[in-house]
């Protein structure tokens, strides 16, 4: 039956499609530009115009409808809520619209401008685009009311109908939040998986997650007093095999109307509200012993199960969507949209159609496919051991079959279990069944995803926003990692690029402390750490307490207990037995050092520079240094040769003589400067390992700690580590002290001038901001000789020197920005134990950034 109006409000929920019913004149654009904005209303007449210029031609009905449909069915997909102005009087012309809703997973809803013919009739006279006349207002109008009592069998969900114009007038529409949208309620939330009458375990685990069970002084019932802030949330199947499902029910049916627990319903409950309404059902899994424990409670309490579990939404959306509770799951799609399909999936997820050797129906694996935004908490199939897996997580671990009954504490992400305490039901599957080392994720993560780092995209980073990937720069970066990198399990991070200094104009100079000391100070960053810059190669060193742990945390198979790799994900060393010896040391020295228990880790992933900088630069010093050296000298022999015999000949030749002898001298300091960092390497001790950043281990991405704090941790591992592991030199700077500037600036003299690369200078927090946002997390300075390397023998030649000064560092500055935020997210989400492919995203996108067009020797 259709509905009058008679409260004034019309309740639309913002997930949702809105038909605006009525003849011409009846005032539907009206009404849907004074109720809705104008992106929402998508008017037939408007789409006329855009098709024929012409907003009330007839003729072009055909292809505005079919443009119209095709808006309506795009927002409906992004889950806007869309409301179509149009006659819609008759069935043929609502049915598209009716199934785009279904469709789409949303409630069709009719409003209804029933208004009379005279008056319509008036109104479209007034209106210069109305030349037809009275009598297609009279078909509309009997069109319309010869359907009006159809409108709920055709799939409408709620029809509202305006009889006059002034209840148009007095109507007001609230656009709400669909029923199973609550992502302003953020929590904190303690989810609990399937309980099937198991209230003794229940109660246990609830007292576990600090929260009171007290019996109630007003009538029979529970009490439950949580921890602050916090709420219980149910996951459904409260009922059914176990031994006391009224007292579950009377726990859960009291604290939702307390306010301190939230339930959705599971297939169970279901089953049982069937047969509370008087329905045949079969008296099996479980059911029997449910009817048995409800028949001797009065009519009052079985009245008060049946509405509980009919008020029941199919799920939830939560914590600004980033939470959504199903009893069996949710596909992304059906995220915070109604109908019986979701309301079907959520009770019992999707099924083959076949069966097991158990009997038991095989179920599709949704979460084998899900990609969402949004972490899914569901139960209905026990599972030994709740584990993530993309992203989404099942808590039903078999209390009532003798497993153990388990919550998940949101946002914390930690789960809590109490076992259960009998086997109250034998399983048909047993629940449990070997199974590898590796989790659920990690075997699913064997497989690179080439869909998560292919083409033109944006990867989110908490840090800094959307960073923009270019498709061409992401191919690179699949080719480079597919042909070249170490197994992918062990990539959860690369390194940022760090950008010089500002540019010196001291004589003779390109760098000095002064140009990174001012750039802070101009920045409000008022204290500095200045450490050596070890002239090696950057090395990544992922070091594992065991073999283990290297297995189940990473899910690698090789027998490693870690790894070394370079910053663009190549193994460092060709020799297995040279990677196995480092990663052993330090894996030693942490032990030595007491980290492992100190940091509550298994595992720890260390910044370093590993020398010697000829050990992985063999190829750079054979094609590039090496012959631009051997080049240059023999040049400058034949230039002397040359004369050597116009002197000879009486030739005034000294200018050109003195002028190859600073050539020379250049020539041999640019051959000193590289030669200074190479040394032969037959084994391990012939490598030095300097480590700066502890960058994360088992809990934790420790860019929140300073920078005191990562090389005081680091600096007991060296002392523990024997001579593989070199100490990081530093010292710390207050900028707003002369004296300890100065003796900054002397300290990077003195090791320039013994033949170092120079220092970098960061601020003394690991990450640090100002009102402009994020700022460099370091700062490179560079000493005279080196930079001879990089930009050749005679850079400190004027001439050069002024047109390198010219240098701009804009873009290696936002490089360097983008790849700490993208390394920094990938930490996060491993550490957060997201699948790979997320993780990948970041770190793939660090690597694609590296071929954009920036000057290398920046």
């Amino acid at each position: 039956m259709s509905e009058t109006v008679e409260t004034g409000l019309i309740s639309v929920p913002d997930k949702s499609l809105v038909l605006l019913i009525g003849p011409s004149g009846a005032g539907k654009t009206t009404f849907a530009a004074r109720h809705f904005p104008e992106t929402v209303a998508l008017s037939s007449d408007h789409f006329r115009g855009l098709v024929s210029d012409d907003c009330s031609s007839q003729e072009a009905s055909a292809d505005a409808f079919e443009m119209l449909r095709t808006v309506a069915d795009r927002r409906l997909a992004r889950g806007r809520l869309t409301v179509i102005d149009a006659t819609n009087v008759s069935a043929q012309a609502r049915a598209p619209f009716v199934r785009l809703a279904k469709e789409h997973d949303v409630f069709a809803i009719a409003i209804v401008l029933n208004l009379s013919v005279a008056t319509c009739a008036a109104r479209n006279e007034q209106r210069e685009d109305r030349n037809f006349g009275k009598q297609v207002v009279r078909n509309h109008s009997q069109a319309l009311r010869r359907g009006l009592k159809r409108l709920k069998s055709e799939g409408f969900r709620k029809v509202h109908v305006l009889k006059s114009e002034e209840e148009i007038d007095a109507v007001r529409v609230e656009v709400r939040p669909a029923w199973t949208d609550r992502s302003d309620e953020r929590g904190p939330f303690d989810l609990i998986g399937d309980i099937h009458g198991c209230f003794s375990e229940l109660k246990t685990l609830l007292e576990e997650l600090g929260y009171l069970v007290l019996p109630r002084d007003d009538r029979e019932g529970f009490r439950l007093v949580p921890p602050e802030g916090r709420r219980a949330l149910f996951l459904g199947d409260l009922v059914d095999r176990g031994p006391n499902s009224v007292d579950v029910l009377r726990l859960v049916m009291d604290s939702v109307e307390d306010g301190t627990g939230i339930c959705v319903p599971g297939n169970h409950e279901a089953k049982l509200a069937r047969w509370l309404d008087g329905k045949k059902v079969k008296l099996n899994h479980g059911l029997a012993e449910t009817v048995e424990q409800m028949e001797p409670q009065d009519d009052a309490f079985k009245t008060r199960v049946r509405e509980f579990i009919a008020s029941l939404v199919s799920h939830f959306v939560l914590d600004d969507g980033r939470l959504v509770v199903a009893h069996a799951g949710m596909k992304e799609r059906y995220q915070g949209r109604a109908s019986g399909r979701v309301r079907q999936f959520a009770l019992y997820g999707e099924t083959t159609g076949e069966t097991d050797e158990f009997g038991l129906p095989i179920r599709y694996d949704w979460a084998q496919e899900y990609r969402g935004k949004a972490a899914v908490v569901y139960g209905h199939t026990p599972v030994p051991e709740a584990e993530w897996f993309n992203n989404t997580i099942c808590l039903d671990t078999g209390c009532v079959f003798g497993g153990k009954m388990t919550a998940l504490r949101w946002p914390e992400r930690e789960l809590v279990s109490v076992p259960a305490e009998a086997v109250h039901c034998e399983p048909v599957r047993p629940l449990t069944s070997p199974r590898e080392a590796r989790s659920a994720q990690q075997q699913h993560d064997t497989l690179r995803h080439a869909v998560a780092v292919l083409g033109r995209r944006a990867v989110h980073a908490r840090l800094l926003g959307n960073v923009t990937i270019r498709e061409e720069n992401a191919t690179a970066a699949l080719e480079a990692m597919s042909r070249f990198a170490i197994d992918p399990r062990w990539l959860i991070h690369l390194p940022p690029t760090m950008a010089p200094c500002e540019t010196s104009r001291r004589e003779g100079l390109l760098e000095h402390p002064e140009g990174a000391f001012d750039d802070f100070r101009r920045q409000g960053i008022t204290r500095v750490a200045c450490e050596e810059k070890h002239m090696g190669s950057r090395a990544l060193v992922i070091a594992c307490r065991d073999e283990d742990t290297a297995r189940s945390r990473f899910g690698v198979e090789d027998g490693k207990a870690g790894t070394c790799f370079t910053r663009t994900g190549r193994s460092f060393f060709r020799d297995d037995a040279h990677e196995a010896q480092l990663v052993e040391r330090v894996r030693a020295a942490a032990e030595a050092a007491g980290l492992w228990d100190e940091l509550g880790t298994g595992w720890l992933l260390l910044d370093c520079e590993l020398m010697p900088w000829s050990a992985k630069a063999q190829e750079l010093l054979k094609t590039q240094y090496g012959p631009v050296g051997v080049a240059a000298s023999a040049h400058l022999d034949a230039a002397q040769a040359s004369l050597d015999r116009a002197r000879e000949r009486g030739l005034d030749v000294d200018e050109l003589v003195s002028a190859t002898e600073e050539r020379r001298d250049l020539v041999t300091r640019y051959r000193a400067a590289w030669q200074g960092y190479c040394w032969p390497v037959e084994s391990i001790d012939d490598h030095r390992l300097a480590p700066f950043h502890l960058l994360a281990s088992e809990g934790a991405v420790h860019s929140s700690r300073p920078h005191e704090w990562h090389l005081e941790i680091l600096g007991r591992l060296c002392q523990a580590g024997g001579p593989l592991l070199q100490l990081t030199r530093h010292r710390f700077v207050d900028l707003g002290d002369d004296e300890q500037v100065a003796a900054a600036t002397a300290w990077w003299e003195e090791l320039t001038g013994a033949g170092g690369e120079g220092m970098v200078v960061k601020p003394a927090d690991f990450l640090a901001r100002n009102a402009k946002g994020l700022l460099q997390p370091a700062l490179k300075v560079r000493g005279r000789e080196y930079l001879r390397i990089i930009y050749g023998p005679e850079y400190t030649r004027d001439e050069h020197l002024r047109r390198l000064r010219e240098r701009g560092l804009g873009r290696k500055r936002s490089l360097a920005l983008r790849e700490l935020a993208l390394g920094l997210e990938a930490l996060e989400r491993f550490v957060a134990h997201e699948p790979l492919r997320r993780v990948h995203e970041c770190v793939f996108a660090v690597l694609a950034l590296e071929s954009e067009p920036v000057d290398p020797r920046l």
